[in-house]
């Protein structure tokens, strides 16, 4: 995967993307303007399986095949740039014309609205605890004394801040998503905590991890552009909505979850 390379790329054409007009293309597309000319460029931050994540030396996953359909859209390919999220969630990939659209699970925010523009949701989740099988560790109660890991600048570490006096554990931040469930194996924490979605999934590849309690949080996922790119959000909201109704969607999601999305 070339993603060092597209970064590098897509800074230096930074204030000078170009236009694309794919031939029988709907409304509007011929006004997006791309970090780089015949790619749709995408920030994300690996792996965030089975949302993204690098198998056989490719970057695939359940938000890689949706955003592969909106390049088709424009009849290009799409770029995968591997980035902190840190720099995705505050809007400074896009301002520095890094990448056209982002993902990774990315639960819609007040506060990240101000700095993005987010599109329709297409997925509901909960926050969850990972913990090893048999840890008697059934709710944030049980952790007193304990270590919780956490992913920096996500809604989980949120989550565990405001309930971390309540119940007394010890947050450890992890950068990214891969070494934050390495840890619960590793003993390195008792526990961590993420969305549902992809615990459920790790859970499947990972036999000596269950999920040990699961929080209502009424958090929606959603896709992120530039803040303030109407022409870019259109065109994901036009293809998330034409996937749900042509069924695309719903293969996807059995793809790589396993089961129908709930309705």
């Amino acid at each position: 995967m070339a993603a060092l390379a597209a970064a590098a790329l897509a800074v230096g054409l930074a204030g000078c993307a170009e236009s694309t007009e794919p031939e029988g293309g709907g409304s509007g597309k011929k006004d997006i303007s791309l970090v780089t000319e015949g790619k749709l460029t995408a920030c994300t931050s690996l792996p965030y399986e089975p949302f993204e994540f690098t198998e056989g030396g490719e970057t695939v996953g359940f938000e890689v095949d949706l955003v592969d359909l909106m390049a088709k859209e424009l009849d290009v390919e799409q770029e995968i740039v591997d980035t902190p999220w840190g720099g995705i969630v505050s809007g400074e990939d896009f301002k520095t014309s890094k990448c056209d659209v982002a993902y990774g699970g990315a639960t819609i925010t007040p506060e990240r609205e101000k700095v993005v523009d987010f599109s329709k949701p297409f997925m509901d989740v909960k926050q969850s605890l990972l913990v090893k099988k048999e840890s008697g560790i059934d709710g944030l109660e049980k952790l007193k004394g304990k270590k919780l890991g956490a992913q920096q600048d996500t809604t989980g570490k949120i989550y565990a801040s405001k309930n971390e006096k309540k119940y007394g554990y010890e947050i450890v931040e992890f950068e990214d998503y891969g070494l934050l469930t390495t840890a619960v194996r590793t003993g390195q924490v008792d526990a961590s905590i993420a969305d549902s979605g992809i615990l459920e999934y790790y859970i499947t590849q990972n036999k000596d991890t269950e999920i040990g309690a699961s929080y209502e949080t009424g958090e929606q996922l959603g896709m992120m552009v530039q803040k303030k790119d109407k022409v870019m959000l259109k065109l994901v909201n036009d293809t998330l909505d034409k996937a749900k109704k042509d069924g695309t969607y719903d293969r996807l999601y059995k793809k790589w979850f396993g089961t129908e999305p709930a309705k």
